[in-house]
């Protein structure tokens, strides 16, 4: 059995990228979404959860950790992207954004990192955005500002034990043919994975420029 890669909140634009990019490497593939489809990347396998319910999230990843062991690599990208302003906010509605954009992927970190640690290695990377906060994406800015705070912490739980902890912040629209495409995003998933462990990141913030 030989570890791979599980990617949550596998979608047609960063994680069909960072899936195939892993694939070129070789890697089998587990990929975690809402669909449950393989997004065309040949031999990944595919699972269906709602990032929002635990439950479901957490047997997504009992299933593709039967299927492929204790992965090498698990990437978290499940975000809920849309405008909403400080007065539009509702409770419900930024209840429900934090539950994807962080409480997700904390869900997953507490799943599946002490496993890695224990085994004494393995990359944990979530995927970031809005470094700096804006009014019209209320829930967006809180819920990047809380993965920043997120990859601090499991990186004070989990770094000692090998385990890399890091994401790449996304500062633009994500689109192919712009600066912000996706297959040159996904390289620095791969360059974060294979770092040395004396020169890790723990951020990497992709710009236009």
């Amino acid at each position: 059995m030989m570890p791979g890669v599980v990617i949550v909140g596998a979608g047609p634009g960063i994680g069909r990228s960072v899936a195939r990019r892993f694939a070129k490497e070789g890697l089998p593939l587990a990929l975690i979404s809402r669909g449950g489809g393989t997004l065309g990347v040949e031999g990944a396998l595919g699972y269906r959860a709602d990032c929002a319910d635990e439950d479901e999230l957490r047997g997504a990843l009992d299933a593709a950790v039967g299927e492929l062991g204790t992965p090498d690599v698990v990437v978290y990208n499940a975000a809920v992207v849309r405008p909403d302003s400080p007065g539009e906010a509702t409770a419900r509605a930024q209840l429900d954004a934090w539950a994807v954009n962080v409480v997700g992927a904390l869900i997953t970190a507490a799943h599946v990192a002490p496993a890695m640690a224990r085994r004494g290695g393995g990359t944990f990377l979530v995927t970031g955005g809005m470094p700096r906060p804006k009014a019209a994406y209320v829930s967006l800015s809180l819920g990047k500002a809380g993965v920043r705070t997120l990859v601090t912490m499991l990186d004070e739980e989990y770094g000692p034990a090998g385990v890399h902890v890091a994401s790449v912040t996304v500062d633009g629209p994500v689109a192919p043919g712009t600066p912000f495409a996706p297959d040159d995003i996904a390289e620095h998933y791969w360059l974060l994975h294979t770092q040395p462990r004396d020169r890790w990141d723990h951020e990497i913030l992709h710009t236009d420029h």
